[in-house]
């Protein structure tokens, strides 16, 4: 756990502290479906004891996806063992998790992602499998200087600019054009002056380990503009709230820089897009149980989770790939692992076991998630998968040791694909979904509400005019 992670046994406890360390604002912090952070800013005078055992009322007909105008009242309660200071307020804040509770009912909202993560974490501790397990995530992002969006009735469009971008290369600079920039798909660990991103990579992982989580390194990504920044891993749940803190710090340590960052897979053509690969180990009385002497030094047990993996990815896709541009990202010839299959230190599989030199260290690495995934969603039906094929011993087949990306069309054919389209995605997880709703982890709720929001958006890209259709078609 990292020295600057704050947590508290008791309301007491944080009282005396907020006192003490002469905290003016608590920021309570809650995810939506969609995994986007919100909060509410209580000021210390305001906070009490009440406060924490009582929770926040708020409006819930005014977040999207949950309730409807006639039952809007809900309730913010405090997890008050996960909190972490606030790098970016003008106050001395700090900020909390938070889980959302029925006002009336007094019970945990069925549709809080936080709350799915939770169940999902309780129903494999109550397994005679394991009781531990960890998750880590290797999150990409793209940093832009200037951002522009159109989308009117005659007009749609945006423009997307870097000084890193090798489109840049004529252009001109009041200071001169420099010169130094990765080109396509040549970004990957470069040192500066080609890699100009370097030192607000160092900010942004300073401030992710000040907010409390553990962190390992950064680099420069393949693409142009394209970073990654190393966190380490944590139990489900403490996994989730990272790649929100992470989030968080990425978008405003580059907004301070006069910057925008985004976690959008695939905001530039013919280029790599951003992934948010997820490693996993299950774990049982302080032993690894995903080591063993079979692939990869793999135990059967790992091999069985990565065939529910592999089983069940096109209805994972859904919530690991949650938008449309998602899919831009998993088209072959851009690093994407696009097959369903499993290898040994092969970047190009779905799943692939990363190099270990002891027991402990065995895990599986999840490579067709992207960061626009809820995180709390995408772990729990990822954690699910894999014990569904623990309990069913669906063995994943013999692995693929070759460069996938160079297979021929016959050799690819053969292998199974993740899904194409979010609604391709949306719609197997309508019919394949039982696997998620053992133990009450999901359920049928909260997937035809999640199925419902997203389709809005399939919906909305599908209808709009795009770009292209007027460039192939207008003369037609």
């Amino acid at each position: 756990m990292s020295k600057y992670r704050l947590s508290f046994k008791t309301p007491a406890d944080l009282l005396k502290y907020i006192e003490e360390q002469d905290i003016q604002f608590i920021n309570c912090n809650f995810t939506d479906l969609c995994g986007k952070w919100h909060h509410i800013a209580l000021h210390a005078s305001s906070f009490t004891k009440e406060t924490i055992e009582n929770g926040i009322t708020f409006d819930g007909s005014s977040i999207v996806g949950w309730r409807n105008v006639s039952a809007s009242d809900m309730l913010i309660r405090l997890d008050i063992s996960r909190f972490s200071y606030d790098p970016f307020a003008a106050q001395k804040t700090v900020k909390v998790f938070c889980d959302i509770y029925d006002p009336i009912t007094n019970l945990a909202y069925a549709l809080d992602p936080r709350y799915i993560a939770k169940k999902a974490q309780e129903y494999f501790k109550n397994s005679e499998i394991g009781d531990i397990a960890y998750f880590g995530s290797e999150i990409e992002f793209f940093i832009f200087d200037d951002v522009k969006v159109i989308n009117t009735m005659n007009q749609v469009g945006y423009h997307l600019d870097s000084e890193e971008g090798p489109y840049n290369k004529g252009h001109d600079y009041a200071t001169g054009n420099m010169g130094h920039r990765p080109t396509v798909k040549s970004g990957y660990l470069h040192e500066s002056p080609v890699d100009s991103l370097s030192d607000i990579r160092a900010e942004m992982l300073s401030v992710i380990e000040s907010m409390g989580v553990n962190i390992e390194k950064h680099h420069h990504e393949v693409a142009p503009s394209q970073c990654k920044l190393g966190i380490g891993y944590d139990t489900l749940i403490g996994a989730a709230d990272s790649v929100q803190l992470y989030k968080h710090a990425v978008h405003n340590v580059a907004h301070g820089y006069g910057k925008s960052a985004t976690f959008m897979p695939k905001p530039i053509n013919g280029d790599n897009g951003s992934g948010m690969s997820v490693h996993q180990s299950l774990w049982k009385n302080g032993k690894p149980l995903f080591s063993g002497d079979e692939y990869a030094n793999l135990s059967e047990t790992a091999l069985y989770y990565i065939g529910g993996i592999l089983k069940h990815a096109n209805a994972l896709n859904a919530f690991t790939n949650p938008t449309t541009n998602s899919y831009k990202r998993l088209i072959p010839g851009y690093n994407a692992p696009v097959l369903l299959t499993y290898s040994a230190r092969n970047r190009s599989a779905a799943c692939r076991i990363p190099y270990a030199d002891k027991a402990q260290s065995r895990r599986i690495d999840v490579r067709f998630p992207d960061p626009t995934a809820n995180p709390y969603l995408a772990f729990a039906a990822m954690l699910m998968a894999g014990l569904d094929g623990i309990e069913n011993k669906v063995h994943p087949g013999e692995a693929m040791d070759k460069n996938l990306y160079k297979l021929s069309k016959d050799e690819a054919d053969k292998i199974p694909s993740v899904s194409t389209t979010l609604r391709q995605s949306l719609e197997i997880l309508k019919n394949n979904h039982d696997f998620l709703l053992k133990g009450d982890v999901f359920t049928k709720e909260l997937i035809d509400a999640y199925i419902d929001l997203k389709m809005e958006e399939v919906k909305l890209y599908e209808t709009i005019t795009h770009p292209i259709e007027v460039d192939m078609y207008y003369s037609s």
